[in-house]
């Protein structure tokens, strides 16, 4: 699951809206928004701070090896 679509699950799961959620991440709005659309530059401490409210962490997950080539 991609991270933007699994903190916007997590988030709804738990009837917050998103300035619920920056506020008890103790992130900014923005962050929130820009996490949720899935922005590929963000500042990893912040995401694990979003991520910590559900139980989760940012780690390292193996890749699937391409096939076809």
């Amino acid at each position: 699951m991609d991270l933007a679509v699994f903190v916007k699950a997590k988030r709804k799961s738990v009837k917050l809206t998103q300035p619920e959620l920056a506020e008890k991440a103790g992130v900014g709005l923005r962050f929130i928004r820009e996490l949720e659309q899935g922005k590929q530059s963000l500042r990893l401490d912040k995401v694990n701070q979003v991520l910590q409210l559900f139980g989760y962490q940012v780690g390292a997950v193996p890749q699937s090896p391409i096939s076809g080539s």
